[in-house]
């Protein structure tokens, strides 16, 4: 039987077993005769952050695209890292690298040309190697101050030639080594937030000083408000909801549902009532420095439209409504 028919009669399940066979067999490395290996990486990246350094990932063909994937996950869990395209490199681009550095570089062979030529540079700067190989008596793994080893029994391409358990295993690899670093940094959700302001995700982590709403937005009146100015400034604010103030401070709310069940019980004579007859004391309040999910987790929970803002010192500083949140998912 050829090689291509073996190919052939290659199941999708077992291509993704060949490379879940390769994870494991890297997760087992990982927690064997590589873990040290592993550890001086982190370290290295750390030390790196700490002198205001930063990681370059390098690689070409297959491995330069998961080098790339590796440089936004470095970047994005809080260790600045870029891609540097070790072709143009050798034509000018090596400009960009800083003495106090890091070079992290892939290549499964270990003798990838284009990376080999940057290696008189790399030590004369004195900027950390760290590579990803499968093989480690390598040219490449030989020179680094630490090696991973990327190794594989196989790939999962039938011919046992295109990169695909071994481009997988440097992927988790990467990760693995980024998430490490952002946990030995004390990383926190606070600054995964700050990094992702957009889209989906940026939403989800957004604080709540982000969406609220500030200054002439916030209805407000004070404690001895007529009820028919009370409801003159909810319809004109357009929340549902005012606070009630004294001197700055909070003393409660008066919501829709609130004046709903007054008029019930009162009928007429409840817009002889002043607001602080009518408010609900100790209203559900939040800080602007919370995330946008915990305020959403506490508007479900308690079945509420808004949540007034608070300092430290029950300072009003807005209004969060329920429609602020839309897009917000509990994390």
């Amino acid at each position: 039987m050829t090689r291509e028919t073996d190919a052939a009669k290659l199941e999708p399940a077992t291509l993704v077993r060949t490379e879940a066979t390769a994870l494991e067999a890297l997760a087992m490395r990982l927690e064997g005769p590589m873990r040290r290996a592993f550890d001086c990486a982190v370290e290295l990246i750390v030390r790196c952050g700490e002198g205001n350094g930063r990681v370059v990932v390098t690689g070409m063909g297959k491995s330069g695209i998961i080098a790339q994937k590796i440089a936004a996950t470095l970047s994005s869990t809080g260790s600045p890292a870029l891609f540097l395209h070790p072709a143009e490199a050798v034509h000018g681009d090596l400009g960009v690298l800083m003495a106090g550095d890091v070079v992290v570089a892939l290549s499964a062979s270990g003798e990838t040309e284009e990376i080999l030529r940057l290696l008189a540079t790399l030590k004369r700067k004195g900027d950390a190697l760290i590579s990803f190989c499968c093989r480690m008596d390598s040219t490449l793994a030989m020179a680094s101050d630490v090696a991973l080893d990327c190794s594989v029994e196989r790939e999962a391409c039938g011919l046992n030639l295109s990169p695909t358990a071994s481009t997988t295993a440097m992927l988790a690899l990467g990760d693995a080594l980024a998430i490490a670093v952002s946990l030995r940094k004390g990383f926190r959700a606070e600054d995964f937030a700050e990094l992702h302001p957009g889209g989906k995700l940026g939403k989800q982590l957004a604080r709540v000083r982000d969406l609220m709403h500030t200054g002439e937005e916030v209805p407000s009146v004070a404690p001895d408000t007529p009820m028919t100015d009370v409801i003159y400034e909810m319809s004109s604010k357009k929340l549902g909801i005012t606070t009630v103030q004294e001197q700055g401070r909070l003393r409660g709310v008066i919501s829709d549902g609130d004046l709903r069940r007054l008029l019930e019980r009162e009928g007429g004579a409840a817009l002889s009532r002043t607001a602080s007859e009518a408010m609900t004391a100790h209203p559900q309040t939040i800080h602007a420095e919370e995330l946008a999910a915990k305020a959403l987790a506490i508007l479900e929970e308690r079945k509420i439209t808004s949540l007034v803002v608070v300092d430290a010192e029950q300072r009003v500083e807005g209004i969060l409504h329920l429609h602020d949140l839309w897009g917000v998912e509990m994390i």
